[in-house]
C-alpha cells in the first residue's frame, strides 16, 4: 500500500505542476496580448493626436490665407484706382508668405496622411497658388474678366479647403473606432 500512495502523491504533484505550468503559460500569453493591445492603442492615440495637430496647422495656414484674400473688400471700397492698386500690391506681398506657410503645412499633412486627406491638402495648396496670379492681374485691370477669374480661383480654394476639412474630420473619426 505504501507504494501506491507514493505513486498517487507523485502523480498528484506532477498534475499540479502541469496545471501550474499551463496556467502560467496562458497567463503569460494573455499578459503579452494585453501589452500588445495597450501598445497599439497608445500608438493609435499618438498618431491621432499628431494628425489632429497637423490638420490644425494646415487649417491655421489656410485661415491666414483667407485673411489676405478677404482684404479684397477693402480694395472694392477704395476711394480711387491708385488706392485700390496699392491695396492689391500689399495683398500680393502678404499672400506670398501665406502660401509659403501653406506649402510647409501641406508637407506635414502629406507625411501624416491618410492619402485622401493628403490629396485634399495638396488641392488646397494648388488652389491657393492659382489665386495669387489672379490677384496680381487685378492691378490696373480695366475689364471685369480679371475679377471674375480671381473670384473663381478664390471659390476653388474655398471649396478645396471645405473638402479638406471634411476628409480630415472623417479620418480622425475613423481612428476613434
Amino acid at each position: 500500500m505504501g507504494h501506491s500512495e507514493l505513486w498517487v502523491g507523485v502523480l498528484t504533484a506532477l498534475t499540479a505542476l502541469g496545471a501550474s505550468w499551463i496556467t502560467a503559460r496562458a497567463t503569460s500569453r494573455a499578459a503579452l496580448a494585453q501589452a500588445r493591445t495597450a501598445a497599439r492603442a497608445q500608438a493609435l492615440r499618438e498618431q491621432r493626436e499628431r494628425r489632429r495637430s497637423t490638420y490644425r496647422e494646415m487649417m491655421g495656414c489656410a485661415h491666414a490665407f483667407f485673411e489676405v484674400t478677404w482684404q479684397i473688400d477693402a480694395v472694392d471700397a477704395a476711394p480711387d484706382r491708385e488706392a485700390g492698386d496699392r491695396l492689391l500690391a500689399q495683398m500680393y506681398e502678404n499672400m506670398a508668405p501665406a502660401i509659403g506657410n501653406l506649402n510647409r503645412a501641406n508637407h506635414e499633412v502629406r507625411l501624416d496622411g491618410p492619402a485622401a486627406v493628403s490629396d485634399a491638402s495638396e488641392r488646397v495648396r494648388q488652389a491657393a497658388r492659382h489665386v495669387q496670379p489672379r490677384l496680381k492681374a487685378l492691378a490696373g485691370a480695366t475689364t471685369p474678366e480679371p475679377r471674375r477669374a480671381y473670384d473663381a480661383a478664390f471659390t476653388d480654394f474655398r471649396d478645396a479647403y471645405t473638402t479638406f476639412i471634411g476628409l480630415a474630420r472623417q479620418a480622425l473619426e475613423a481612428e476613434e473606432m
